[in-house]
Order: structure tokens, then sequence, then C-alpha cells
């Protein structure tokens, strides 16, 4: 055994290693095998030249034949291999399903030691994750019904790990979902939601997330188990991992439909995403930011219901203190949302002083495209409703030309019908400053400030254009006093 030990980590010597590791996986003496097996799945585990060494040395199919025959301890053991070979990349993991393991690896799922299921469900997670065609060749072995049935043993860890298998086979298509569904596997997932263990709650919630993203028809079906409102007490769990997910699981049902949106309502879902918003940082925050969002998006009402459990101002602290752009840019997104509707919600947003935080995000040269393109969004959608002025002024100072006929156009709708504001937008400056904008002539923008100035006093207007103090000193230098 020293010369294997000391053959592991002799450089670039994969194929040395493993011409030494095959035979002693059909050594007589079981502790050699096992041991043999578990530095081929370390090895392997490490990374994928040494995992493709594996298959190259031709030992897939030596483990396989050993996975049916032999002890628990070596299935454990000949399973840790394929899952390590198989975690790389999908070329490896089909090179595990072209040796036929997937049908013996289902036929551990019903081994009587839990420690076996573990292994090989672990190994199918991991086949099955990286795209939709192993995942259905997963399905297509058998393996769903018995993982299924693998979540509801006592074990905390085999309950995790088929928990997570499942999530990999759900994500890739509705199909694939809709077997796992098909399976049972939403009502013995939903009763593990409250399960005292932080893991395995992490790992179910990820499953009905997967299961719920692709369709309204299998989002109702987990709405139907009864999620709500238990989900909502793991918004305030201690897990930050199990706020994220219970947070994305509630996004993917709630961009569904309306009606999602609004049993999410209805449950306090919304106020509960707010809170867990404020009591964590970064991308846990991420899934709770495109919730509001997606629900804000489906209708005037719930919009308001957003701003009535006070969403605006988290989402406008989000836009301010995340560092990161793509955090940034879904709270902007997230804000456009809401502002969009009326010149209520509209309003809602601008009096928290998201405006120019906004501005600011599309200007930065700093900033990702994607923010920019959110932001430019955002500001857009909420200042084609927004007739609260005091929050377009200072646009009239900062804004790009593109921004800046949005914002015209706005004082163009409200000063016809506004005696106060009119009043208000002349001594402010507002109105010396529409002057100096350069407009085309005919253009959209030209049309908004000769609005503007339809509602004043040919003269008042005159007085506050550009160059008309220029033209009175030039009338008091050519006016001839009348001397009596």
């Amino acid at each position: 055994m020293h010369s294997l030990t000391i053959d592991l980590w002799i450089p670039n010597g994969q194929e040395g290693v493993m011409s030494l590791l095959r035979p002693l996986l059909l050594d007589v003496v079981p502790t050699i095998q096992q041991t043999a097996a578990l530095a081929l799945g370390r090895l392997a585990n490490y990374n994928d030249d040494l995992a493709e060494a594996v298959v190259k040395g031709d030992i897939l199919p030596q483990l396989v034949y050993s996975l049916a025959e032999q002890n628990r301890f070596y299935k454990k053991a000949a399973a840790f291999v394929l899952r390590a070979v198989g975690k790389h990349s999908p070329q490896l993991a089909q090179a595990i399903v072209d040796c036929g393991a997937l049908d013996t690896l289902v036929i551990c799922l019903e081994d009587f030691d839990p420690g076996v299921k573990e292994a090989a469900a672990w190994a199918l997670g991991y086949i099955a994750r990286h795209n939709a065609e192993l995942s259905q060749a997963v399905v297509d072995a058998g393996a769903v019904p018995l993982l299924v049935l693998c979540i509801q043993e006592p074990e905390i860890a085999l309950k995790r790990i088929a928990a997570s298998a499942l999530s990999d086979i759900s994500k890739h298509s509705p199909e694939l979902a809709q077997t796992v569904v098909d399976a049972g596997a939403i009502a013995h997932l939903a009763q593990m939601i409250l399960n005292p263990d932080a893991k395995l709650k992490r790992q179910v919630l990820s499953a009905l997330s997967q299961i719920a993203k692709h369709s309204v028809d299998l989002a109702e079906m987990v709405v139907e188990a009864e999620i709500f409102p238990v989900v909502l007490t793991c918004l305030k769990d201690k897990d930050e991992y199990v706020k994220k997910n219970a947070s994305t699981l509630i996004r993917e049902i709630a961009k569904h439909t309306p009606e999602l949106s609004q049993l999410i309502v209805n449950a306090g879902g919304v106020a509960a995403v707010i809170d867990c918003i404020g009591s964590c940082r970064g991308n846990i925050r991420l899934p709770g930011i495109m919730m509001l969002g997606y629900v804000a998006a489906h209708s005037e009402n719930l919009a308001m219901a957003v701003i009535i459990s006070k969403g605006v101002p988290q989402l406008s602290v989000c836009l301010s203190e995340e560092p990161e752009d793509h955090i940034k840019a879904a709270a902007a997104w997230a804000l456009g949302q809401i502002g969009r509707h009326t010149p209520e919600h509209a309003r809602a947003v601008a009096v928290t002083n998201t405006l120019p935080v906004l501005l600011s995000l599309y200007m930065s040269t700093e900033s990702s495209e994607d923010l920019q393109v959110k932001s430019k969004k955002a500001i857009k959608n909420i200042l084609q409703k927004c007739t609260y002025l005091p929050a377009l002024e200072p646009f009239l100072y900062d804004a790009p030309p593109n921004i800046l006929k949005h914002v015209v156009g706005q004082f163009s709708k409200v000063l016809p019908h506004d005696s106060k504001a009119r009043r208000l937008f002349v001594t402010s400056g507002g109105l010396k400053k529409v002057q100096e904008i350069k407009a085309e002539p005919g253009s959209l923008l030209q049309e908004y400030i000769n609005s503007i100035n339809n509602c004043y006093p040919e003269e008042i207007v005159r007085y506050y254009s550009p160059g008309y103090s220029d033209t009175l000193l030039q009338r008091v230098d050519s006016y001839q006093p009348l001397i009596n």
C-alpha cells in the first residue's frame, strides 16, 4: 500500500496511478478494494484531468460491475467515484451513462443501507444537473420514484441528497419537472418546509422552486400543496440560504400570473419578503428584489400592495447601498415596475429620492451595460407617469437630452392645469431653464417647450429667454429720453 500512496502524488503520473489502482479494485482483500476505490474517487474529485484519466483508464466498467456485486462499503466508494467523475462536465457524465452505470445506481437506491442509497442519489444528481439529456437518462433509468421514496426515509442526510437530486432533475424543462410531480414529490417536499435541519430546508425549497418556475400549472400544483403561509417562516430563518431559496420559490410562483401574485399578497408574502430584504445583504437579497418587481409588474393594484407594504424605501436602499451592479440593476428594474402604472405610483417612487440615484447610475461610466439599460428604462417608466414636479425639476438641469425630453413632456402635461405649479415653475427658475434648451424645430421636445410657453404671457417668456437682458440694454442705449 505504501507504493500506492506515494504514486498518487507523482506529478503527471496519471496513467501510472490508474494502472496501479485498477488491479487493486479486483484484489481479494475487500479493504484493499475499498481503499483503491476511495483513492480513485479522491483523485477524480480533485480536477477534471484526473477524472478524464479514470475514464481513459477503462476503470468505470469495472466499478459498475462491482457496484452490483460487492458489499455496502465498496458500493459507497464506487458510487463516490462515479459522482466525482460525473460532476466535472457533461462529457464526463455522459461517459458514466455510456458504461451502463445508471441502472446499477438506481438499483443501489433500493439498498437496505441508507449510506449506499445516499451515495447513489448523490451520483445520480450530479449526472442530472448538467443538462436535459443527461437528466432524461436518469429519469429513463427509473430513478425518480425511488428518489421520492428516499426523501421519506428517516435519515436526514439521505433526505437532503434525494431532494437535491430531484431539484437537479426538475430544473431543465417542464417535462422533466412534470415527471418529478407525477411521482408524488410535491406533497412530500412541502411537508419538510418546516424541518429543523437548515441544509434539508435549502434543498426542499430549491426543488419546489425548480418545479414551480416552468409553468403556471406546475406553480399552481406547488401552491396547492399548501406551502403558504408556512413557507414565509423560512424568510426569517437563521440560515441565509434558506432565506434565499424561500425568496426564490416565492418569486418563481409570483412571476406567472396576477392571481398567483395576489395569493402571495393575501398570505402576507409581500410584507414578509420586504422584511427579509431588509435583514440580509448581497445576493441573498436578489430573488426577493426580483419577486417585488414581478408582483408590481402584473397590475396597478399589486404594485400598490408593494407600495403599501413599504417596498419602495427598501428597494431604494438596495439601489444605493449594494456594491454589486447586478443587484442594483434588479432594484432599478423593480422600482420601474412599481412606478410605471399611474401618477400615484410614480410619486411613491419619486418621493424616496430614487430618480437622481437612477440617473447617476445611468450616466456613470463605471456602471455595467445592464445597469445602465435598466436604470434608463426605470427612469423612463417613472417619468412618463410622474406629475410630482419637485422630483422632476432637478432633471431639467442634470438630464441628458434623451431623458430631458420626457421631463419636459411631463411639465407640458401638468402646467396647463395647475396655476400654483405655473407660478412655482417661474420662481424656481424652471421656466428660464426651459428657454435655454436647444431643441430641433418641429421635434417632439420643441412641441413640449411650446406647450409650456403657451401657459405664460408672452412678455414673461421673453423676459426669461436667453439674450433678453442684452435686448433690454440695447433698448436703453438706443432710447432717447424726452427732455423738457
